[in-house]
């Protein structure tokens, strides 16, 4: 391929796009949410801004733009940067990990006896589960209990374990606007073989994307309600799970992503199942690291289950 003098002059359409793009990348949160949430909606996929990255490129190199190729530097450093370390491997498993696994397993299943089956070949320390409906509850109660004894369930949420579970309550995060009887967090104690640890199970309000933008109000509400309840938490180790609606990028997140850990290797695009375009399905942690997250194979849910390990220090207690 041959680059001559003119290969600086042309392409700077595709030079400009590639700025606006690292620009998005860098600078996400100055993108108001006044309208719309289109800040929050930007956050949702961030990560995908990379294809587009990957197209600048394609169109570069066809024009045989120097300046557009030059340009491409900044949204791939930018790119990198935020999201770069999640494509790294996982360190391997320590003395002090536990292993956790977060499910939506959908009000719709047909199948909860196998979902349950499936959740248990990654052999975690804890399984949360959403969406448990009267139904499939018992389903899963006797499915699960010959490997995890220990559980508790609050409304449409509850958290199975193979260590002793204490003080399990509700925990109130429905916004006030919902009328509606919602039951949808709990939070109880594990008592693992490496101390006391605080566990929260949630699933906080769906999000809605329309003409109008990201419709997150309920969501971002009770967010704030999780994020007061885990500051206030007396216990120093905290595992929170749950179907949170949102990316960890989100700044609709931002009272738990502020207080807590998230994972730092692996994307695990989680819904929807069919064709995973975001995680909104998390597991953070305080006074620990999630140092790994990844994808379950597919249920009868319309969410993919997603497997963490989280590191403890010696003596969490």
């Amino acid at each position: 391929m041959k680059w001559d003098r003119a290969a600086w002059a042309r392409g700077r359409v595709l030079a400009g796009l590639a700025v606006v793009t690292a620009g998005l990348l860098a600078f996400h949160r100055a993108v108001p949410n006044s309208a719309g949430h289109l800040g929050s909606l930007l956050e949702q996929f961030l990560p995908w801004l990379g294809l587009v990255v990957v197209m600048l490129l394609v169109l570069a190199l066809l024009r045989r733009s120097v300046i557009a190729l030059v340009a491409l530097l900044l949204p791939v450093a930018a790119w990198a940067y935020l999201c770069g370390g999640l494509l790294l491997p996982g360190a391997t498993r320590g003395a002090h990990d536990l292993v956790v696994v977060q499910h939506n397993v959908s009000d719709e299943n047909a199948d909860p006896a196998g979902t349950a089956r499936s959740l248990t070949d990654a052999e975690p320390d804890l399984i949360a589960l959403e969406e448990l409906v009267p139904a499939a509850l018992p389903v899963y109660e006797k499915t699960l209990a010959p490997q995890y004894p220990y559980h508790a369930v609050r409304g449409t949420v509850g958290l199975w374990s193979k260590h002793p579970l204490t003080g399990s309550r509700t925990v109130d995060i429905k916004p006030p606007g919902i009328t509606d009887s919602w039951e949808r967090g709990l939070r109880a104690v594990a008592r693992t073989p490496h101390g006391e640890i605080a566990v929260y199970v949630a699933h906080l309000p769906s999000v809605r994307v329309g003409a109008s933008g990201l419709a997150s109000a309920w969501r971002d509400e009770s967010a704030g309600m999780l994020g007061r309840v885990v500051a206030a938490e007396k216990l120093r180790p905290v595992i929170l799970m749950g179907d949170l609606n949102s990316t960890v990028d989100d700044r609709g997140l931002a009272p738990l992503t502020s207080r807590m850990t998230t994972a730092q290797r692996g994307f695990a695009f989680s819904f929807p199942a069919a064709f995973p375009l975001a995680r909104i399905d998390q597991v953070m942690a305080r006074s620990a690291t999630v140092t790994h997250i990844r994808t379950l194979p597919e249920t009868g849910s319309d969410h993919l289950p997603v497997a963490a390990r989280i590191a403890l220090g010696p003596g969490v207690d």
